[in-house]
């Protein structure tokens, strides 16, 4: 055994977990795809500015999480891996001239991203997401287009009783009284709160709504709470979205903790959650109305909303429920061989029968042909081709345990396609 390791938080995939992580994959293309969302390819890194400036250079994404990459040579450009999707979307946005494009822009990308987190159960170093964004329509329509697309998928892989966690932040009109609010729920307990907690108290009090710590955590049972203080626009915003949601069937639960903390965040914020699960740990993805993103970003004014949704997440709760797929299967035909100087004409037929639709594994090996037979039957293969000596071919079916008489071989081939295919 070598004496090198995966480095922590970052692992293999193996069957069956490798099969279900690539099937989720391609359900969310689909249902990209399926959707009008065109597809869009991200590089892995972006300029470490683009990160600090859209995430916030004083979030713990940025501040610990950032995996940087040293510049060298003549490209002095601080790069990072990408933490999230959504930054390098509306990048892509603005130096593409997508503005010029009908609004809403839909994109989707499913993308590996990278955060120097500490690894738990379903939070990894390197990681999977469907990430789908609507960028240029401020009305409620795109929330729920993007909110069910996302419900939609979940459900379609088999978890039926998604749930949506839906709250709104407001807006630069109605938030800031809010705000003080609350600063002035939590003041009263200011000295009992952890460090981190009293930083958030000054600097960015919705953030303690989202606190893991048990004192912050119990004085927010009792804070106010941001939908009974929203401005007449917003107001009229998060109904249109909670009405518009019931009328889809997709099932909504208020949650007031669910917050955004920077300030180009407006109105719409979720969580895709299974019936008992709480908090971002338990939550499979989330999303939000970012109005003011593209403008920080050097753009004009411009709407958007999106969601990512963790693919390590959803394939974990797959497990976990016993919803996993069947995972890949061996071949349906394995080509065995008795002279060692079939090998050759083993592998030719094989990729004829692949060519032809059939998936077919070539046995390469000189052992007898009892024991090919055997590795044939732990693949799971329905049928064995043996090239005999004189080139003719062998057709034995593994299911029914019979064999047939040696053949040319274009006969053979037609026989088993009929046999894999069920065409009799």
């Amino acid at each position: 055994m070598s004496g090198f390791q995966s480095p922590r938080g970052l692992r293999d995939l193996l069957e069956p977990l490798a099969s279900a992580h690539g099937w989720a994959v391609d359900r969310a293309w689909a249902a990209a795809d399926a959707a009008g969302y065109a597809r869009i390819e991200l590089p892995f890194a972006e300029e470490s500015a683009l990160f600090e400036r859209a995430v916030g250079g004083t979030s713990d994404i940025v501040s610990k999480e950032l995996f940087r990459l040293e510049p060298r040579g003549d490209d002095a450009v601080a790069l990072a891996l990408r933490p999230e999707a959504t930054a390098g979307m509306v990048r892509a946005y603005l130096q593409h001239g997508m503005r010029s494009q009908p609004q809403p822009v839909r994109l989707a990308t499913v993308a590996h991203l990278f955060r120097y987190d500490r690894p738990q159960k379903g939070r990894y170093r390197q990681f999977t997401q469907f990430d789908v964004e609507a960028i240029g329509d401020s009305g409620p329509g795109s929330d729920l287009e993007v909110i069910a697309l996302g419900a939609a998928y979940l459900r379609d892989l088999g978890l039926t009783d998604v749930e949506v966690h839906l709250n709104s932040v407001g807006c630069a009109t109605c938030r800031p009284a809010f705000v003080a609010l609350l600063q002035a729920h939590f003041a009263s307990i200011a000295p009992q709160l952890s460090e981190v907690d009293r930083s958030r108290l000054a600097a960015n009090p919705l953030r303690l709504l989202d606190s893991k710590e048990p004192v912050a955590v119990a004085h927010a049972a009792t804070a106010p709470r941001i939908t009974d203080h929203l401005c007449a626009a917003c107001a009229s915003h998060h109904a249109a979205i909670t009405k518009g949601l019931a009328t889809i069937g997709v099932t909504v639960v208020a949650a007031p903790s669910i917050v955004r903390g920077l300030d180009y965040y407006t109105r719409t914020a979720w969580e895709y959650l299974l019936p008992g699960e709480q908090g971002q740990q338990g939550a499979l993805g989330g999303g939000g109305r970012y109005d003011g993103l593209v403008e920080l970003l050097g753009g004009t004014a411009t709407p958007a909303i999106g969601f990512a949704i963790g693919i390590d997440r959803v394939v974990l709760a797959l497990e976990e429920r016993g919803l996993l797929p069947e995972h890949a299967k061996g071949p349906a035909i394995v080509v065995a061989g008795i002279e060692p100087e079939s090998i050759a004409l083993r592998i030719a037929t094989a990729l004829e029968l692949r060519a032809a639709g059939v998936s077919a594994r070539a046995d390469i090996s000189s052992r007898k042909i009892g024991k090919q037979l055997e590795g044939a039957v732990r693949d799971g293969a329905r049928a064995v081709i043996i090239v005999e000596p004189d080139g003719r071919l062998t057709l034995r079916d593994l299911t029914e345990a019979s064999q047939g008489e040696p053949a040319e071989r274009g006969a053979v081939i037609a026989a088993a396609r009929r046999l894999v295919q069920g065409k009799g």
